[in-house]
């Protein structure tokens, strides 16, 4: 596109010519230089006009630029030397492009000492510009110079720049202009500060550059000062925004989300920051529709004085906000909103409460800023920014930087409390699946300590302590991956199937066996076909008896227990780790050990030993340690494991931990018979339990004692193997009777109909005791009735 100007274009000699090397423009100009008129050169060869045509104008790339002296035909038959400038330019509609050729016509009437505009550069220029000499001293400044320093030229010549300005930024000024007259590097220097001729300070760029004679020495130095506020100010919200993505949210608190947003605005963008939010409801979003008054709670609170002197109410306190209030205000308006003192609204923002008033008045708050805090469409609360300290009010600028701020500060807050209410579910899903309390048995004494993850949250660990047949007890600890209410719900089953499996009285490998069955199908579930391994879980399972005073331990890749023996060290068992649960298809070891009475025996998943700050071996030290101190309670030493093992801060992942103090049953408290394959001998039988009740002085129990007894024994002698055994076991509340042999094919209870001759025992047994049952032995089994003792007093 060719431009019209208003103007003549004859200083400048301007041709046009074609790919193909013809002539296509021709201008007064080039008129004017080589005397040609536009019809005598436009559609001939360029070359022509070269003296003798051994010169050509050079072809060069797309987009090149060339330059460079040619010899040129005038009309008149003279050669006229010029100065060239080429420039290659693409056509507009995709065509062949061409090469446009100018040169200046007359460049020295340019330099006319009486033309104006030889001086115009240093006097009318709008950069403020100051010329120093070789000793620094001010030579010359324009206009623009004189209004940022606020005084005449005239008065201010021969003054150094520190002596001008008599501020520090000014001596640290003089001292890069000495370095560029001592070096003659140019230099530039950005700066802060408040000229003479300006009321407040802002940024600075100062660009130096050495002034040279024709010799090419120094002589002085040009200074140009430049205002970037704008860039400056961008930049600085640039970086701000980008701090407050990094300082907002590092954590999923709501109450240190909240402390971090004031934080941030502390004091790049306000003097006082209060961020107070809207109580989440039952459902976990806020109000839809919020009118005045509106009760918030001052979740966190900043400011440039310490102590925080404008803040009236303390963090995690409510107030009842008024429709005159700045929270009030923009939260009903559902807006940013800005008071200033010249707006009047100030005055009734802050005047609503007298001790607000008061401190209002006393620090000479000026402008307020109120943003609603708000994310995916629900509001949350409201952040109140105040200035009293800076000068300068709110601008449109720092209210989309507010807005920007509190939104990112919005989007953490709401996952923060998104976070705490599943933590919290989750964490009330995990202690309604753990035991409340744990059973107080004849054979251990047990405490036991939940922690969930101080960041992770609720996780899958569990433990249980199980009464089982025989006086016996059922200890297990068990650790399901992951977190969160999946991780609870998916613990819940498995600690449903190990008292499942516990109540058949399966021994500790088998029982881990059937459970990784367990798994496996959850997983399965969980990842579909072809897709093993989503559900994972470790377990370590336990059986005393306090009558052999023995233990059977069996885990499934879960860390080994520590016991604690009388007048012994604390160490950990040796017991096979055995896989994890889920993997599937690989056994389970067991180990048995003698546990004398008084043992404690602790169980706990890999939370408690786990850390970053020392190995295994060093936790697995500090744990004996702790539980070598001397203590009559398990509930203190519980606490001490803890205390010695977990940071302050709580564990990276959730702790279960269950101790046992073991409780033999006394020898005089268990009675045993061989019994013949007679059943004449039945009666006998009878006899001697009675007598050995009253040994016992449980002769109130005789009777239901006898019928039992009667009953099992006839029906080991009827049904079952020889060697027959039948045993008797007491404590203070139960009386236990067992009768043992060595079939392995256990009975059941069925309902004989009327004219049934039999089928009657069992049911007559299922109906005089507690519970009954059968276990599976390595050398058959046994069938057992409890009698409660309390029921018959």
């Amino acid at each position: 596109m060719t431009l019209v100007y208003p103007f003549d274009d004859a200083p400048t000699a301007r041709a046009v010519v074609g790919e193909d090397g013809t002539l296509v423009a021709w201008n007064a100009g080039a008129q004017r230089l080589l005397g040609w008129a536009p019809a005598e050169v436009v559609g001939r060869p360029a070359v022509n006009l070269l003296v003798n045509g051994g010169e050509k104008v050079p072809a060069g790339p797309v987009g090149a630029r060339w330059d460079g002296t040619l010899t040129l035909c005038h009309r008149d038959g003279t050669a006229v030397s010029a100065w060239l400038l080429a420039h290659h330019q693409h056509s507009p509609d995709g065509g062949p492009g061409h090469w446009l050729v100018v040169t200046p016509l007359d460049p020295d009437g340019l330099h006319s000492p009486d033309d104006p505009l030889s001086t115009a550069a240093l006097t009318q220029s709008p950069c403020a510009v100051a010329v120093y000499d070789e000793q620094l001293r001010l030579r010359r400044i324009n206009d623009a110079m004189a209004d940022v320093i606020g005084l005449p030229e005239k008065r201010i010549q021969g003054l150094r720049l520190s002596e001008i300005g008599g501020k520090q930024q000014s001596e640290e000024l003089e001292e890069h202009l000495l370095h560029v007259l001592t070096t003659g590097r140019p230099k530039d220097v950005q700066t802060y500060m408040r000229t003479g001729g300006e009321d407040r300070a802002h940024p600075w760029l100062a660009r130096m550059a050495p002034v040279t004679d024709p010799a090419g020495r120094v002589r002085g130095v040009c200074l140009a000062a430049h205002d970037f506020s704008g860039n400056f100010l961008a930049r600085e919200r640039l970086q701000l925004v980008n701090e407050a993505s990094v300082r907002i949210g590092t954590t999923l608190d709501v109450t240190r989300t909240a402390q971090e947003l004031a934080d941030v605005c502390i004091p790049a963008l306000a003097d006082f920051v209060s961020v107070d939010l809207l109580d989440s409801q039952e459902n976990g979003e806020g109000p839809t529709a919020i009118s005045a008054p509106v009760e918030l709670r001052r979740a966190a609170h900043q400011s440039v004085e310490p102590g925080n002197p404008l803040a009236v109410i303390k963090p995690g306190h409510s107030e009842l906000y008024p429709a005159t209030s700045p929270q009030a205000d923009s939260l009903t308006a559902g807006r940013t909103i800005v008071a200033t003192v010249a707006s009047g609204r100030l005055d009734q923002w802050l005047n609503w409460n007298t001790t607000r008033a008061e401190r209002v008045k006393q620090y000479g708050v000026h402008s307020t800023m109120s943003v609603p805090i708000q994310a995916r469409g629900q509001t949350l609360g409201v952040a109140v920014l105040t200035r009293y300290h800076r000068s300068d009010p709110f601008t449109p600028d720092d209210v989309l930087l507010a807005e920007e701020i509190t939104a990112r500060a919005g989007i953490c807050i709401d996952n923060a409390r998104r976070f705490s209410r599943e933590r919290e579910t989750a964490l009330a899903l995990q202690r309604s699946l753990l035991p409340r309390s744990l059973p107080r048995t004849a054979a251990v004494e047990a405490a036991s300590r939940y922690l969930p993850a101080a960041r992770a949250g609720v996780g899958g660990d569990w433990f249980d302590v199980i009464p089982l047949s025989g006086m016996r007890v059922a200890m297990v600890v068990g650790d399901v991956v992951g977190h969160g209410i999946q991780a609870s719900a998916t613990m819940g089953r498995l600690r449903t199937a190990v008292r499942t499996l516990a109540d058949i009285d399966l021994a500790p490998d088998e029982l881990l066996t059937h459970l990784d069955d367990l798994v496996v199908r959850l997983s399965a579930e969980a990842g579909g076909e072809g897709s093993p391994g989503e559900v994972g879980a470790t377990c370590l399972y336990a059986v005393y008896d306090p009558v052999s005073r023995r233990c059977t331990l069996a885990r499934a890749g879960h860390p080994a227990p520590v016991m604690l023996t009388p007048g012994g060290p604390a160490r950990p068992v040796d017991l096979p780790a055995g896989p994890p649960l889920g993997v599937g298809g690989l056994p389970f070891e067991s180990a048995e050990l003698a546990l004398p009475e008084g043992s404690v025996l602790s169980l706990f998943t890999d939370g408690l030993v786990e850390s970053r700050e020392r190995d295994m071996d060093a936790s697995h030290a500090l744990l004996c340690e702790a539980l070598a101190v001397p203590s009559d309670s398990l509930e203190e030493s519980c606490d001490r494991v803890l205390h010695a093992l977990l940071p302050s801060g709580g564990s990276t992942d959730d702790v279960a931990l269950l101790m046992a103090r073991t409780q033999g049953l006394p020898a005089s408290q268990v009675a045993t018979w061989d019994i013949p394959a007679d059943p004449a001998l039945v009666a006998p039988v009878r006899k001697q339990v009675v007598q050995q009740l009253g040994r016992w002085e449980l002769t109130e129990a005789s009777f239901t004692a006898e019928l039992v007894t009667s009953e099992l024994v006839t029906n080991a002698i009827r049904y079952g193997a020889h060697p027959i055994r039948l045993r008797l076991i007491h404590d203070a509340t139960t009386l236990i009777c067992e009768v043992s042999d060595t079939n392995h094919t256990a009975p059941h209870l069925r309902r004989a109909k009327t004219w049934d001759e039999g089928g009657r025992g069992l049911l007559l047994v299922a109906q005089l005791t507690q519970r009954w049952g059968s276990r599976h032995t390595a050398d058959g089994k046994t069938i057992w009735a409890e009698i409660g003792l309390l029921d018959l007093e």
